[in-house]
């Protein structure tokens, strides 16, 4: 989950590395470094933010260097850990995103012929075992050296006697290259590059990079060329610009609207059907990782629903290490980057079954689009921010077409009640921007409840995910402890918690469960609990049983949760900023988890 960059050029490299390194630390800010050739091979590097690092490092003069920004996985954030990592002569340098799996033996091997490690991490062996494979000629060293390694990776490795070149490799984590002008670009991730080019070159497993001022050249580990054309990138710098909003998660929860608008677009009027969901498949299982895992709760009530198919939502962590059942579903995957690795696992686990696999993703041109059989592409934008907002409500709105292209396709579904649910989801973008217009309001209640230790979260049938999300967004960027369940599962166990100091939050919108949610309500009320509701517009009910409500519009239940979660959102947000949280950078988390 590491961000990894590269520039071969013209210009001065340590300005252009640092800045680009900026714009990837939603992958890790554990510690930072840089490696520059010039007179040899400097290398600069500290624990914490890169901004740290600008005040303890020097510029220093060359235009070709690597740069790296930290997700701590072997050894703790420390100055030693940090990349990048040098070899014994202080002559290569080497950064890394991934996990070597064989790092010990490799390790205990290369202390016995007399190597001298500095660090606890798994990278330096890398580094090491290329130096020891060395004998002028970087590019076969690191294609050696790569038989030897197992596991995930994207490397970048510079040496100081060939000072005209990065090498890079990539297994199973991100990787991509800039084309410029005079000059070529490496980064983990697009929001990288975007100032200074967007024409790109996506690496793919197994495959190497040589990166010049002049050329890119890529090949197989066996040293085939590899011919690829290269792709435009439509999203600008101003998108991974925060416009004026003081955290990127706050921009990005007002961006919803669009990015709801931009999903739909050309996919609402027209279905396009495609024979693919037709038929083949015994039943649908939804597969997916954290914020992502949330939405394909909501697409199993969805799909079941809309398309009357059996419909199944597991961990992608689980999924990938379960034994394989007699049936062969659709398998869904959901990936905000499309490089979450036990997602990646997942579909590969589905394709090895014999399953059919469909990938809903918002990157295009990622692992998991290459995976799956056949994807979808979120139009959410670039998100940097930790904690997923857009991504989440694109996907959901992916999920709602979904179901009704497959509804179409297997005649469960007839063409009148399609159109008119593709008429509701038309509406969600206004109420969606109804929620954003109480945004201060919403601010008047997070001032209320930012003291709490402990909060819960309520839902029943969609308002149950809906729930799971709210308390996931609380807890990863307040780090006040939450946690969610269904409602009716209270007096099962959860109820001996609640008290006067454990606020409750319901989502109590009008539906089928309604009665039994105002039921549940007063379980808690009896305790003496504070209960926020998220309720709907017209509701008169429902603010005289409990303390606050954030009314939502009033749309089909069905679509519900995408205004209900905005308003979580937004609630979560204020919440960690009044206890005064890294909104866009909570502790221990990363944006892309590119490791098991």
């Amino acid at each position: 989950m590491c961000g990894i960059v590269g520039y071969a050029g013209y210009r001065q490299a340590y300005p252009i590395l640092l800045e680009s390194l900026k714009r990837l630390e939603y992958r890790g800010y554990d510690s930072a470094g840089v490696a520059i050739v010039g007179s040899g091979i400097t290398v600069q590097k500290d624990k914490g933010y890169i901004s740290q690092l600008e005040e303890t490092a020097e510029a220093v003069p060359g235009t070709l260097g690597i740069a790296h920004t930290r997700w701590a996985t072997h050894g703790p954030p420390s100055k030693e850990n940090a990349h990048p990592h040098i070899d014994c002569t202080g002559d290569l340098a080497l950064i890394h995103n991934g996990i070597i799996e064989n790092h010990q033996p490799l390790r205990d091997r290369l202390k016995g012929e007399g190597h001298v490690f500095r660090s606890e991490t798994d990278t330096e062996v890398a580094a090491h075992l290329i130096e020891s494979l060395y004998h002028g000629d970087l590019e076969g060293a690191v294609r050696e050296a790569l038989h030897e390694i197992r596991g995930s990776y994207a490397f970048a490795v510079i040496h100081s006697k060939e000072p005209d070149k990065v090498v890079a490799a990539r297994n199973e984590s991100p990787l991509v290259v800039g084309l410029g002008t005079d000059e070529n670009f490496l980064a983990s991730d697009i929001p990288a590059l975007l100032k200074h080019t967007n024409r790109v070159l996506y690496v793919m497993d197994g495959e190497i990079v040589v990166l010049g001022r002049d050329s890119v050249r890529i090949t197989d580990y066996e040293g085939k060329p590899i011919a690829r054309e290269p792709q435009r990138i439509t999203w600008t710098l101003e998108d991974a610009e925060k416009g004026g909003f003081e955290h990127f998660m706050l921009k990005e929860i007002f961006e919803e609207p669009q990015a709801i608008h931009d999903t739909l677009l050309g996919r609402v009027a027209e279905p396009e059907l495609n024979s693919f969901f037709r038929e083949g498949y015994t039943g649908v299982k939804l597969v997916a990782c954290g914020t992502s895992y949330h939405a394909a709760l909501v697409g199993k009530y969805v799909l079941e629903e809309i398309a009357r198919i059996p419909t199944t939502a597991e961990l992608a962590s689980e999924y990938r290490y379960s034994k394989a059942p007699a049936d062969r579903p659709l398998v869904i995957l959901l990936s905000q980057s499309g490089e979450t690795a036990d997602t990646l696992g997942a579909c590969r686990e589905a394709n090895r079954r014999g399953c059919k696999t469909f990938a809903i993703a918002n990157v295009i041109g990622s692992s998991l689009s290459r995976e799956a059989q056949r994807t979808m592409l979120t139009r959410a934008g670039i998100e940097i921010g930790v904690a997923a907002t857009k991504t989440f409500v694109a996907q959901l709105a992916a999920l709602y077409l979904l179901a009704i292209r497959i509804g179409l396709e297997r005649a469960t579904l007839g063409v009148e009640e399609a159109n008119r649910l593709n008429e509701d989801l038309r509406r969600l973008p206004r109420a969606v921007q109804a929620v954003l217009n109480q945004a201060p309001y919403i601010e008047g209640l997070a001032q209320e409840y930012a003291k709490a230790r402990d909060v819960f979260f309520i839902g029943r049938h969609l308002g149950y995910p809906i729930a799971m999300e709210g308390a996931l967004k609380l807890k990863e960027i307040s780090y006040v402890h939450a946690e969610a369940y269904a409602a009716g599962e209270l007096k099962h166990g959860p109820l001996a918690l609640v008290g006067s100091d454990t606020p409750v939050v319901a989502i109590v919108t009008r539906d089928h469960t309604y009665d039994k949610m105002l039921s549940n309500i007063r379980e808690v009320d009896a305790r003496g609990a504070p209960v926020l509701a998220i309720g709907t517009e017209g509701d008169k009910d429902l603010g005289k049983i409990v303390d606050n409500v954030i009314y939502v519009p009033a749309v089909p239940p069905l679509f519900a949760p995408v205004p209900v979660v905005v308003a979580l959102q937004l609630f979560a947000y204020h919440v960690a900023r009044v206890r005064g949280c890294a909104i866009d950078k909570p502790r221990n988390l990363a944006k892309s988890v590119t490791v098991e």
